[in-house]
């Protein structure tokens, strides 16, 4: 199973953003990519003032990205974009995954929100704006059972644990990690998910300046159930490729049995 990454650089213009992203589609599937991610937000990262109308899951942007998909024939996670949530005021953050024949065959709404409140430095609260989803998914793609999450949702290894009992043997992360915290622990923690989890990490990633003062820090990876990075994105808008070796993630799991060993 051929898998790729697609890192771009979404702002405000959210036409522009999602030729880029099909773009970026298009080079996976010529690639020979069986499955191709896209990040976090792929169809808009800027002021919030200009922020796209939240949509239901089979509104303009999850037609756009069925189309893709049956045109090139691969399966397509879309990233994710602002669902319409429970009430007026929050949206949901959501990964729709869409088949070579262009349907919708799983979606995730991004678990864990990212509060924070630092004196004089600092404060987000993304819970304002966002609604939790309440459900963890593992959905067959090509398949290969695989691991749905988004961005924030990479702090929280017992997500990733339930996952991998449930089945997992890929999980999936599209982000928009911003550059402070990115540069000392986005490998890091995608690499101890794989390595604890046994299983393949696909994390495609936002790479550059944003608005309103946000910078992402790319790097956009796949990481082997060892932990060994097997494709990386430089720091450009690109497509990386790798091939998943679901004999090797069954070899690791023989050959150091921890998941076979836990006890909690």
């Amino acid at each position: 199973m051929r898998v790729a990454v697609c890192q771009l650089n979404a702002r405000d213009d959210r036409t522009r953003n999602l030729a880029v992203a099909r773009d970026l589609l298009g080079r996976a599937a010529a690639a020979g990519a069986t499955l191709a991610v896209l990040p976090e937000y792929v169809d808009y990262l800027g002021p919030g003032g200009g922020l796209p109308k939240p949509e239901p899951v089979d509104g303009e942007f999850a037609a756009f990205f069925a189309e893709a998909a049956r045109e090139l024939g691969i399966w397509v996670h879309a990233g994710s974009f602002h669902e319409a949530g429970p009430d007026a005021d929050r949206t949901f953050n959501t990964s729709l995954i869409f088949n070579p024949a262009g349907q919708l065959t799983a979606t995730y709404r991004k678990i864990h929100l990212y509060d924070v409140e630092i004196p004089g430095r600092v404060s987000y609260h993304e819970s304002r704006t966002v609604a939790p989803g309440d459900r963890t998914v593992v959905t067959e793609i090509d398949g290969v059972p695989t691991g749905l999450s988004i961005c924030y949702d990479l702090r929280f290894p017992e997500l990733y644990r339930r996952l991998a009992v449930d089945g997992a043997k890929v999980l999936v992360v599209p982000a928009a990690f911003m550059m402070h915290t990115g540069r000392d622990h986005w490998e890091v923690l995608l690499r101890a998910r794989a390595i604890e989890n046994q299983c393949y990490v696909v994390a495609a990633g936002q790479i550059g300046d944003h608005e309103p003062q946000r910078t992402c820090f790319g790097r956009s990876m796949i990481i082997d159930p060892w932990g060994t990075v097997v494709a990386q994105a430089p720091d450009v808008v690109g497509v990386v490729t790798a091939d998943l070796d679901l004999s090797r993630l069954d070899e690791i799991r023989t050959d150091l049995p921890s998941l076979a060993n836990r006890r909690l």
